[in-house]
């Protein structure tokens, strides 16, 4: 898996992550379980890859200069 997340973005889905996650803590009943859609922005977030940004063929993660 190659990067494709930079650092803003990887900052933000950590954010909504666990903002989302924490919703499974203060929501009652089957809405609770919608807190557990916080996994996936918080998983992209600490591992660098969104597939969707695959797909789409786009990345937002910085170019590194190439010594050539």
């Amino acid at each position: 898996m190659k990067a494709n997340v930079g650092g803003v973005d990887k900052i933000l889905r950590i954010v909504v992550g666990l903002g989302l996650l924490s919703l499974a803590l203060f929501l009652e009943g089957s809405a609770r379980w919608w807190g557990l859609v916080g996994l996936i922005p918080l998983l992209t977030g600490l591992v660098n890859f969104c597939p969707l940004y695959t797909l789409f063929g786009f990345s937002i993660c910085p170019m590194k200069d190439k010594a050539a």
